[in-house]
């Protein structure tokens, strides 16, 4: 019974980690990349022991000759290649058993893939009350964009040349002739 739950775990896992980054994935075979990811992510790699090359290598012996993909059979038989090599002092079953611990339970992970840039720099070029010429003019006195407003110029139809300094004062010179 224990060990159909673990079964159940490294199942789960295999499903979370097919699906991660690909919205048409259906969890039921997995990718190069996302057994890289588990691999890695799951502490399989550990730098001594296993490499990322090694790593691609038992992928590309376990996949089909034509594939660009792993079943759940055979992301089994790439732990069982894996097992040994990563715990060498053990027996095949107690590494098989040792490798399925490192990983059952596991959900991929998203630390430091998007971090948003906060430099000196940046809050310089970001910052709107520094901003001069007509730059200056997209944005309102608490440094919030006017939208299109502030990129457009807004034509007035008064006949009148912009930045004309007697505009309207037409009717009054011809009324005094």
């Amino acid at each position: 019974m224990a060990e159909s739950t673990d079964m159940d775990e490294l199942l789960s896992t295999f499903k979370k980690f097919a699906i991660h980054g690909d919205t048409k994935a259906t969890g039921k075979e997995m990718n190069g990349k996302n057994w890289a990811k588990l691999c890695k992510d799951c502490k399989v790699i550990d730098g001594k022991n296993i490499t990322g090359t090694d790593v691609d290598i038992v992928f590309t012996k376990v996949k089909g000759k034509s594939s660009r993909v792993i079943t759940y059979e055979e992301f089994q038989k790439a732990l069982e290649d894996l097992a040994p090599k990563r715990f060498k002092g053990q027996s095949k079953d107690e590494a098989l058993q040792s490798i399925h611990k490192l990983i059952e339970g596991k959900e991929p992970t998203n630390v430091g893939v998007t971090k948003v840039a906060k430099t000196a720099a940046m809050d310089r070029l970001t910052d709107t009350s520094k901003y001069t010429g007509s730059h200056k003019e997209r944005f309102d006195e608490s440094g919030k964009g006017k939208g299109k407003s502030g990129r457009e110029e807004i034509v007035e139809n008064t006949g009148y040349v912009a930045a004309y300094k007697h505009a309207g004062t037409y009717d009054e010179k011809s009324k005094a002739k």
